[in-house]
C-alpha cells in the first residue's frame, strides 16, 4: 500500500490497512447488544478465531479510535493533499471514513466545499473525477444530515447544476437538493436549467430519472392491488422472494418467500418472513451508484462465498445471495427461457410484471438502475457493530440493529462483547432458499415500496390479506351445488369422493387460469417485439464502460 508523505500520513501503516478494509468494504454492521433469539444451531460456516477477535468489544473500540484519529485538519488540507492521482487513495479512504463518522468540523466542511468547487472545471483527469464523484455522494449525505452546518454543499450543488459539464453530477445535485426540501419554485427553476443546459436530457439515464422523480414529488400515486403482484409468477417453477418496504428506507422492510409451486412458505403457522434494511448510507437516490436499493425485479442466482477473514467486517461470516439487475453481466438466465443477461427494452421488462403493475413507474427502477451501470447487489450480513455508522441515530429505533449499505440488502448479524455470534438472519434466509430451490437455487427478487403515514414495517397481516384475497373471492363466487350435495349424502365414502371431485375441479380451474395467464404473457411479448419500444435511446453500458466497483453496490 502506498505510503503518505510524512506531514499528511495517517496514524500508522497498520491504521491504513485497517481503515482500507473498513472504509471500502464495510457496507453493513453488527451489534454487541444481546438478542433473545439465536440461529446458531443452523450455522454452516463457524466463525474463525480471527473473525471472533474482530468482533470483540476491545477490537471495536480500537477500530473507532483509529477512525477518529483520521478526522484532523492536516488530512483535509487540499494545499497539502491536492486532488490528483497521487493522493486518490488518501481521499478515497478519508471520504469513506467521513461518511461513517459524519463529523461536524469546520475543516471537513471547507474541504468538501473546495472539492465540490471543482465540479465546474473542464479537463479533469480520471482520478480527479473519481474523487469528486465520491465527494458529491458523501456531500449529499452530510448536507441531508445537517443542512445548516453543511449549507455550503447546497451552494456548490446549485453551481454544479448551473455550470458543470457532467450530467450525472447535475443529477446528483438536483436529487440532493430535492431531498433537502428546497422550495418548489427554486427546484422547478433548477430543473428547467438542467433541461435547457442538456437538451438531450431524456436520453441520459441519470437526468431523465431524476427529473421524473422530482416531477412526481407530492403527487400521490395509487398502487395497483398488492395481490396481483404477490400471486403473479414471472416464470413457472421459480422461487419468488418479495421485499416490501416503506418510502422511508430507515424503516425495516419485510421479506416473504414463495416456493416453486407458487405457495408462500410458512413457519410456525404464519408466513415465513425476515426483516431487511435497504437504506443507503449516503441517502442517495436509487438511480446512482451507492444509492438506495432500487424497486423492481432482480434475478436471484445462488450464492457467493464470504471471501475470507479480511472481509468479515463487510459481510459477516455467511455466504452472500447473488442478485442481478437488467444489463448486468454474469446472469445465467434473466428472462424466462432465454440464456444470459437482460439486454432488452423497457417493454420487454414490463412483460415480467403482472398486467396491472406494468405501467407502475416505481417498479421500473431496477431496469433503469441497470442501464445506468449499477451492479453487484447482494443480500448479506455484516461483522460491524451497530454503532459503526454514526448517522443511524436518525433511524427509527426498531431498525437500529441493522446497518445501512451502499445498495445491498442488509441482514441482521449480532455478536457479543467476546466476539461470539448471538443472532444471525442469513442462515435462515439461505436455508429457506435452499429448501425451496435446491443447493443452486434460482428465481426472482421483487422489491416494492408500500406507502404509509406511520414509520412501521409492512405487517404480515397486510401481506396475508393480499395473498388470501383471491381465495376469498373464489369461495364467494363458488356455486353452492357441491356443498349442498355433500350435505345430502349420508355415506362417508360418497362424501370423500365429492370432496376429491371438488379439489380436482379446483386444480383444473387453476391449471386453466395458468394457461390463460401464460397465453396473455406470450401475446404481450409478441406485441412488444412487433411494436417499437417506448424507452430511452441510451445504450446499455458495456462491460468496459462500467466503472470498477470495490466489492458490492
Amino acid at each position: 500500500m502506498r505510503r503518505m508523505p510524512p506531514k499528511v500520513r495517517f496514524a500508522s501503516s497498520r491504521t491504513i490497512e485497517a481503515i482500507a478494509v473498513v472504509t471500502i468494504l464495510a457496507l453493513l454492521g453488527l451489534t454487541i447488544k444481546p438478542s433473545t433469539k439465536t440461529e446458531a444451531g443452523s450455522l454452516d460456516t463457524p466463525a474463525t478465531e480471527e473473525k471472533k477477535l474482530q468482533a470483540t468489544t476491545t477490537a471495536r473500540i480500537l477500530q473507532r479510535q483509529k477512525q477518529l484519529r483520521q478526522i484532523r485538519p492536516d488530512n483535509y488540507d487540499l494545499a497539502k493533499v491536492p486532488i490528483n492521482a497521487e493522493n486518490e487513495e488518501h481521499w478515497r479512504h478519508l471520504l469513506w471514513t467521513t461518511a461513517v463518522v459524519e463529523p461536524r468540523e469546520p475543516f471537513v466542511a471547507e474541504a468538501l466545499n473546495q472539492i465540490l468547487l471543482m465540479t465546474t472545471r473542464p479537463g479533469l483527469s480520471a482520478s480527479q473525477v473519481r474523487t469528486i464523484d465520491q465527494a458529491m455522494k458523501v456531500g449529499t449525505q452530510l448536507y441531508l444530515s445537517d443542512p445548516n452546518f453543511y449549507g455550503l454543499v447546497a451552494q456548490r450543488f446549485v453551481e454544479t447544476i448551473e455550470q458543470s459539464p457532467e450530467p450525472e453530477w447535475v443529477a446528483v445535485a438536483l436529487s440532493g437538493l430535492a431531498k433537502g426540501k428546497l422550495s418548489a419554485s427554486e427546484l422547478l427553476r433548477l430543473s428547467n436549467t438542467a433541461r435547457s443546459r442538456f437538451p438531450d436530457w431524456a436520453n441520459n439515464v441519470h437526468l431523465q430519472t431524476t427529473l421524473q422523480d422530482i416531477a412526481a414529488i407530492d403527487k400521490a400515486e395509487d398502487l395497483p392491488p398488492l395481490r396481483d403482484l404477490l400471486t403473479w409468477e414471472i416464470a413457472p417453477q421459480q422461487l419468488h422472494l418479495y421485499v416490501l418496504c416503506r418510502d422511508d428506507r430507515r424503516v425495516l422492510c419485510q421479506a416473504v418467500l414463495k416456493d416453486r409451486k407458487g405457495n408462500f412458505v410458512q413457519q410456525g403457522g404464519k408466513l415465513w418472513s425476515v426483516p431487511l434494511l435497504l437504506e443507503s448510507i449516503h441517502e442517495l437516490g436509487w438511480n446512482f451508484t451507492r444509492g438506495q436499493t432500487p424497486q423492481g425485479i432482480y434475478r436471484i442466482e445462488g450464492v457467493i462465498s464470504q471471501p475470507d477473514d479480511e472481509f468479515f467486517r463487510a459481510y459477516g461470516q455467511f455466504p452472500l445471495v447473488n442478485l442481478y439487475v437488467p444489463f448486468e453481466q454474469g446472469a445465467k438466465q434473466f428472462l424466462p427461457g432465454r440464456a444470459g443477461s437482460f439486454t432488452g427494452s423497457l417493454a420487454e421488462y414490463q412483460t415480467m410484471l403482472p398486467p396491472s403493475w406494468r405501467n407502475q413507474r416505481s417498479l421500473h427502477q431496477s431496469f433503469w438502475a441497470g442501464k445506468a451501470g449499477r451492479s453487484l447487489f447482494r443480500i448479506h450480513g455484516s461483522g460491524e457493530s451497530v454503532d459503526f455508522f454514526r448517522g443511524k441515530d436518525r433511524n427509527v429505533p426498531e431498525s437500529y440493529n441493522w446497518n445501512p449499505t451502499i445498495g445491498c440488502l442488509s441482514a441482521r448479524e449480532l455478536y457479543n462483547e467476546k466476539g461470539q455470534l448471538i443472532h444471525a438472519d442469513m442462515p435462515k434466509i439461505l436455508k429457506a432458499l435452499q429448501n425451496v430451490g435446491g443447493k443452486n437455487f434460482a428465481g426472482y427478487l421483487i422489491v416494492v415500496n408500500m406507502p404509509a403515514s406511520e414509520t412501521k414495517p409492512v405487517s404480515l397481516q397486510t401481506i396475508e390479506a393480499a395473498i388470501n384475497q383471491p381465495a376469498q373471492r373464489s369461495r364467494q363466487t363458488r356455486k353452492p351445488g357441491a356443498k349442498s350435495a355433500a350435505k345430502k349424502t349420508p355415506s362417508t365414502q360418497t362424501s370423500v369422493l365429492l370432496t376429491k371431485s371438488v379439489e380436482s375441479s379446483r386444480k383444473i380451474r387453476l391449471q386453466v387460469a395458468q394457461l390463460v395467464n401464460q397465453t396473455k404473457r406470450l401475446e404481450s411479448i409478441t406485441a412488444a417485439k412487433e411494436k417499437p419500444a417506448i424507452t430511452s435511446s441510451a445504450t446499455p453500458p458495456s462491460a468496459t464502460e462500467l466503472k470498477p466497483l470495490p466489492v458490492a453496490y
